[in-house]
């Protein structure tokens, strides 16, 4: 688990709020803090929808609703003259892109031994952290995965020319 510090707070909220820069992520849980308090949970209500708009939006077999679907409500909530007293963004890889992070990595661990890949933004205290998190299934010895998603969260800030520092 790394955490980095993004000193670039406008440049970020646009990156995160208004591009799609990480739309390809799932949300697993918002907390936006402004004059009232809202909490999204990201699970998907696979009832909610026929299976042609599942197939539509992309979401057939997902269990959480990918970001770029509440990105929109996300900035609306926190859209304004004044700055949130706090956020929270709980990020997480796709299975497809799980499958392909742990592919690419080249350790020991398999899909089936990781249940999520996170990214945690929070802004609190007028600072936006990003921290990474892997949740494994079961009890794991080996850290190399973590390490390696570790650098591949930051060179996924360096491409998209987010600035950070290491904390």
């Amino acid at each position: 688990m790394k955490a980095f510090l993004l000193p670039e707070k406008k440049e970020f909220m646009n990156l995160l709020l208004r591009s799609s820069v990480f739309d390809q992520f799932l949300l697993s849980h918002a907390s936006i803090h402004t004059a009232v308090n809202y909490e999204i949970d990201g699970h998907l209500n696979t009832s909610y929808f026929t299976e042609e708009e599942l197939a539509q939006k992309q979401l057939t077999g997902l269990s959480y609703m990918p970001y770029r679907e509440l990105r929109p409500a996300c900035y609306a909530f926190i859209k304004g003259h004044q700055t949130p007293l706090y956020f929270k963004f709980v990020l997480m890889l796709s299975p497809a892109n799980m499958e392909n992070t742990i592919r690419a990595a080249g350790t020991s661990v398999t899909f089936d031994d990781i249940s999520a890949i996170y990214l945690h933004i929070i802004y609190q205290n007028n600072q936006i952290i990003l921290t990474t998190g892997v949740s494994y299934r079961n009890f794991i010895l080996d850290k190399s995965f973590e390490k390696e998603w570790d650098k591949y969260a930051q060179s996924f800030l360096i491409k998209n020319r987010i600035i950070f520092s290491e904390i």
